[in-house]
């Protein structure tokens, strides 16, 4: 099974999917003139896990 891709849209992730539907759901978005860009699985997971370190946290 090849490398699955994630489109992200306003900082919400999709779920994983192949390049082709990736690359179709990105050009969709585009028509919208909404910013859309897929990232591979594994960076996705970096770009969520650093937006969860850099998050403030209030006890």
């Amino acid at each position: 099974m090849g490398e699955k891709f994630v489109v992200v849209v306003d900082e919400k992730f999709s779920e994983p999917m192949p390049k082709e539907e990736a690359i179709k759901k990105v050009k969709s978005y585009d028509d919208k003139t909404v910013n859309a860009y897929m990232v591979s699985e594994e960076e996705a997971q970096r770009i969520r896990s650093s937006q969860n370190s850099n998050t403030m946290k209030f006890k």
